[in-house]
């Protein structure tokens, strides 16, 4: 293998770890702020243990992300000095932008926020101002993957910017990078598939965890059942919604990438007309991207299609818990947990088409990845290759380890928060 190759190697594999990190991340951290505001609003303690609980694994998960986020950084900067050199000004700042989001204030809120519960507890912090932490890390999380997507539409379709005459590229208009054509569909695309993600995750979790308790005796508070039962519920409706989102900006994604790169979805007599168009700009070269586009396309609208019904089908099942109560709706839950890696292995096809489908180019039709990479010996990348994806791979292991941990334990005593206070106790019960 040459050293672009390995560097492609190297980062397709690291961003694509990483990448299912972020579906967690902007998921469940809407999630638990939705549950904390029904718990402030209704005053009822189950919303506020569905919180903690749900919480914790959002919290274990970004702090592990963090990290994977590093490594792509130092690669970034180590194996593709050429984009930064030339194309740097215009790409590197919406990733400054993300950096300053995502490294300072998200997780400044986040640990205000994992710390508050124990002052909440103690009636040193109030609840509502608590409840904006939560959602001032979700407004975080979300501006910090715009500033990603600002980044990779300007990859995919580049906009805003002058070239000097060493060929550097210069910002020139930073409003045309937020009105970028690439932008704002793949945007919602990746929040939907992302919602859909957290939604199946906690479905599945929570379907797991009511199919063990209906066939243990095994210790446990009597509202587990109920905040679990809950969690069912949300987690069903979330994944069904999310899906349905994920497929119509999916679709709607299809007449923008016809227009700003011809060569990545075109079939027969278009394909070749496009690497026609593109020889006679560009010079001698392959600008049609390999079957495995097309492959990872189809496959990713299977799945998506696939999973829509299957979640309209459970969603039914959830009327007056039918799922549950009935012994011949049951295999439904097995199917939850199941399905809980299948919209994380079709982000993965939804990333590949994106990124490989774009091909030969580091930034369409003005920079070629060949010309992106560093000048590095092919036995450096590949030894890099190796120490990265081993890094970013057990860093993941960790993280599922971690988390199917914590999904497993009875919920209580998340963020030194042990019980309800016996106030609030009285106060549902009345």
């Amino acid at each position: 293998m040459t050293a672009l190759e390995y560097a492609r190697l190297q980062f397709g594999l690291t961003a694509s770890l990483h990448f299912l990190f972020v579906m967690v991340t902007l998921s469940l951290v809407v999630l638990v702020a939705v549950l904390q505001t029904r718990y402030v609003v209704s005053g009822n303690p189950v919303y506020g243990r569905m919180a903690r609980f749900w919480g914790l694994l959002y919290a274990i998960n970004y702090a592990v992300g963090i990290a994977t986020g590093l490594v792509m950084e130092f690669e970034i900067g180590l194996n593709w000095s050429g984009l930064s050199r030339l194309t740097g000004d215009v790409f590197g700042a919406p990733l400054a932008l993300e950096t300053l989001i995502a490294f300072v204030l998200e997780s400044t809120l986040l640990g205000m926020w994992i710390f508050g519960w124990g002052l909440v507890h103690k009636g040193q912090l109030g609840k509502r101002l608590h409840l904006l932490l939560i959602w001032g890390v979700a407004a975080t999380a979300m501006l910090s993957a715009f500033w990603v997507m600002v980044s990779n539409a300007f990859l995919q379709h580049p906009v805003g910017y002058a070239r000097d005459a060493d060929g550097t590229v210069r910002l020139t208009d930073f409003g045309a990078l937020l009105t970028n054509s690439a932008l704002w569909f793949s945007l919602l695309h990746a929040v939907a598939a992302a919602m859909t993600t957290g939604g199946i995750l906690m479905a599945g979790i929570s379907a797991w965890r009511v199919r063990k308790a209906t066939s243990s005796t095994g210790p446990g508070r009597p509202d587990d059942h109920e905040l679990f039962r809950r969690s069912l519920r949300l987690g069903v409706r979330v994944g069904l919604i999310g899906s349905f989102f994920t497929i119509g900006f999916g679709y709607a994604q299809f007449g923008p990438i016809g227009d700003n790169q011809p060569t990545k979805m075109s079939e027969g007599a278009k394909a070749l007309a496009a690497q026609a168009d593109m020889v006679a700009r560009f010079g001698p070269g392959h600008y049609l991207p390999g079957d495995i586009v097309r492959t990872a396309l189809d496959s990713m609208i299977g799945i998506a299609n696939l999973l829509f019904l299957l979640l309209f089908i459970v969603q039914l099942l959830t009327f007056r818990d039918t799922l549950i109560r009935r012994r011949w709706a049951r295999p439904a839950l097995w199917l939850l947990t199941v399905l809980i890696p299948v919209p994380f292995a079709a982000a993965i096809l939804g990333w590949l088409v994106r990124e490989e489908g774009r091909q030969p180019w580091a930034v369409y039709g003005l920079l070629r990845t060949a010309d992106a990479v560093s000048p590095m010996s092919a036995g450096a990348l590949r030894a890099s290759t190796f120490g990265f994806t081993v890094l970013v791979a057990a860093l993941a292991v960790v993280d599922w380890w971690l988390l199917a941990r914590a999904a497993a334990r009875p919920p209580g005593g998340e963020f030194g928060v042990e019980e309800e206070s016996p106030a609030e106790l009285q106060e549902v019960a009345a």
